[in-house]
């Protein structure tokens, strides 16, 4: 925990509210440069789970509770605030005396699934704790509330307002089923807005039931919520399909406010869900449009061999006709285009800023930009949607696969061949907004876990606790930012590597 050095303790200068960078050239002058550094970099691959891995500790030390969220059989979800930045997460906390062996390893499941997915609508996980008594997953804070709640609050409900958020659950949906990963219990509380403002987006939480699939492979376990749980789930064999079964279910529901499915016991309701029987009778359908009862019979199809997948669902004309416009900022794309980072360690600090730092509403317009150019919805973009996007900028096919395959030559962090959300937003935001001071300072908050306002080697690997680096590899990703070898790192060593590592010309 950021171990004491002989040197005094050195606190770094805060101008809270401060919107602007530092000047690079006054601050990059105060460090020399040293050239054997360049050559000693070590390339690690960076994506947000480098960030994520099994701490032990007192979560005390650096959160605090601020209330209760929800209880369970096995523990509690909390609001909890954390000390060094003020920011609020959520923590879903485990008792290990309550759990068996196999539940453990479903909250350690969902970790390993969670922090490898990066989309706007599934929920970011942070950290993970345990103390000798219990688990502490950390994560994002939602404060919009679930999807029923909302939609009840709301006057102007309509179909528009269904598709959009229809939209968001399946491209979430798709995301995960491109890498075989089943969710298996989508229902309305597990779909949380991220704040209260009214246009904001839906997230999918919860995860604890998560499966990878093996390829071609069926799940046999009766797992999910029965009014939500798809008739090949009951048989006991099944795949993803199921997800979208629950999607057809859950649109149901907004449109009609009541389940598709009942039973005066689990039994019957098992019995007519496997009928596959839907009632567009009542009152409440005779302003719904054909379109999109017809949508949500192609989800509710019984066979799941038939039943319409997330990634056809999203072109489905109901979606399609309903869809808003999502714009495209030239501005942003020329940000992009420019964008360059030399460091690795600098690209990692930038995708902490965006994960972990930057707000919704600042996310805002550039989560309009990633799914207007997702022209498939897949939740990442690949070199043929840019190209086009950037056709209808330059009209220049050449000139547009230059400035593509350059993108994937300093965006695409992980080398995945695909530009990820995170990667995306990096580059496409404006640099003097994601580079703020007190950005900067929070992140550096976030590595300095001690408060101490420095910033000690076994700090560094307990923030990058994702990364398996070799002794000499973690020396070498340190001096990337102790600069005049005492060390520690200061916070203007800090900010020096970032300002002097990226560019957005």
């Amino acid at each position: 925990m950021g171990a004491c050095s002989s040197n005094p303790k050195r606190k770094y200068a805060s101008k809270r509210g401060s919107q602007s960078t530092f000047n690079k050239t006054q601050e990059v002058s105060t460090i020399k440069s040293n050239k054997s550094l360049q050559k000693q970099r070590t390339n690690f691959k960076v994506a947000p789970n480098i960030f994520i891995s099994l701490k032990s500790g007192s979560i005390l030390t650096y959160y605090k509770v601020q209330s209760t969220l929800g209880e369970g059989t096995y523990g509690r979800v909390s609001l909890v605030m954390q000390k060094s930045t003020q920011i609020l997460r959520a923590m879903k906390q485990i008792a290990k005396d309550k759990i068996l062996v196999s539940q453990r390893d479903k909250m350690i499941q969902e970790v390993n699934i969670l922090k490898n997915l990066d989309h706007p609508n599934i929920v970011n996980i942070y950290e993970l704790y345990q103390d000798e008594h219990q688990y502490y997953l950390i994560t994002e804070y939602l404060s919009g509330g679930e999807l029923f709640s909302r939609v009840q609050q709301r006057n102007n409900f309509n179909e528009k307002v269904a598709a959009n958020y229809m939209k968001q659950i399946l491209s979430a949906v798709n995301y995960c089923h491109q890498r075989n990963i089943v969710h298996r219990d989508l229902k309305p509380e597990n779909i949380l807005f991220d704040s209260k403002n009214s246009d904001d987006c839906l997230k999918i939480i919860d995860f604890g039931t998560a499966k990878q699939l093996e390829q071609n492979s069926q799940l046999k376990q009766k797992i999910g919520t029965p009014y939500f749980i798809a008739p090949e789930v009951i048989d006991q064999n099944y795949n993803s399909k199921c997800d979208i079964w629950s999607c057809g279910v859950i649109l149901y529901t907004l449109m009609s406010g009541k389940a598709p499915f009942n039973g005066a016991s689990i039994n019957d309701l098992y019995k007519n869900i496997k009928s596959g029987q839907v009632d567009f009778n009542g009152d409440e359908w005779k302003e719904v449009s054909e379109q999109a009862k017809s949508f949500i019979l192609k989800m509710l199809t019984v066979d799941p061999g038939k039943r319409i997948s997330a990634e056809l669902g999203l072109k489905d004309p109901w979606i399609v006709s309903n869809q808003r416009i999502d714009k495209i900022n030239p501005k942003n794309l020329q940000n992009l285009e420019s964008f360059h980072n030399k460091s690795k360690l600098s690209s990692a600090i930038l995708q902490l800023i965006s994960t972990q730092i930057m707000n919704s509403k600042e996310k805002k317009e550039l989560i309009e930009g990633f799914k207007a150019i997702d022209k498939n919805g897949d939740g990442k973009l690949s070199k043929e949607e840019l190209t086009q996007c950037y056709m209808n900028l330059y009209q220049d096919e050449i000139k547009c696969s230059q400035i593509v395959d350059k993108i994937f030559r300093t965006v695409d962090l992980d080398h995945s061949g695909t530009i990820d959300y995170t990667e995306f937003i990096i580059g496409y935001t404006e640099m003097q907004n994601l580079m703020a001071k007190e950005k900067l300072e929070t992140a550096f908050k976030l590595f300095d876990k001690d408060g101490n306002g420095i910033i000690t080697k076994q700090e560094l690997k307990e923030i990058l606790g994702g990364l398996n680096l070799q002794d000499n590899q973690w020396e070498n990703v340190f001096m990337e930012l102790d600069t005049n070898g005492d060390g520690e790192v200061s916070f203007q060593e800090f900010t020096s590597l970032i300002l002097r590592d990226t560019k957005q010309k």
